[in-house]
């Protein structure tokens, strides 16, 4: 079967030691995580997490209903690429003096539609959004010029589907409604 690149949405409270569980979860199963990324999400007093894994679907199912059970853990969700909006940001370090050599930096930057976030007298610091392949471009084009220092985030993703959560939690009001108005 082939691997698929998946990114998992996990809501939960914010506790300590949940995130060594979840990723527990995934080592047990052999996956590798290429991204793990965990905030605040858009309802009070719940966290994300955005996980990507590449695995076949039939095992991405199996993974995230063991990250349901995990007790702090409100629900968890999977999705295919073509259901997301997603960015990572890369921040790239090089040196001062390259840009005494010409144009051909602020060329680079403008091209790849990156910004100058920081100048120094020793190093400037480049900020540039977007998918893996158009920051690794960037590092490329960087590294014949020299580069300090590089980081990229990990995935931060919107789905386009409505939020699943609040739907999720809607669902649980209304039974929890429904079974007060019975007792």
């Amino acid at each position: 079967m082939r691997k698929t690149e998946f990114t998992i949405t996990v809501f939960s409270e914010n506790v300590t030691g949940l995130m060594a569980r979840i990723v527990a979860v995934i080592t047990r199963r052999h996956m590798n995580i290429e991204s793990l990324t965990v905030s605040k999400s858009s309802i009070e007093g719940i966290h994300r997490f955005t996980i990507v894994i590449k695995e076949t679907e039939e095992n991405i199912r199996k993974l995230v209903a063991q990250i349901d059970k995990q007790v702090e853990v409100l629900k968890a969700f999977y999705y295919k690429n073509n259901e997301i909006v997603h960015q990572e940001i890369a921040l790239y370090k090089i040196p001062s003096a390259a840009f005494y050599k010409g144009n051909e930096v602020e060329k680079l930057v403008r091209n790849h539609s990156a910004r100058i976030l920081s100048i120094e007298s020793d190093y400037i610091v480049i900020e540039k959004t977007g998918h893996p392949k158009e920051t690794e471009a960037l590092l490329k084009e960087l590294k014949k010029i020299g580069i300090y220092e590089f980081v990229r985030s990990g995935r931060v993703a919107i789905v386009k589907p409505m939020e699943r959560l609040n739907n999720y939690l809607k669902s649980l009001e209304q039974t929890a409604n429904r079974e007060s108005e019975l007792n």
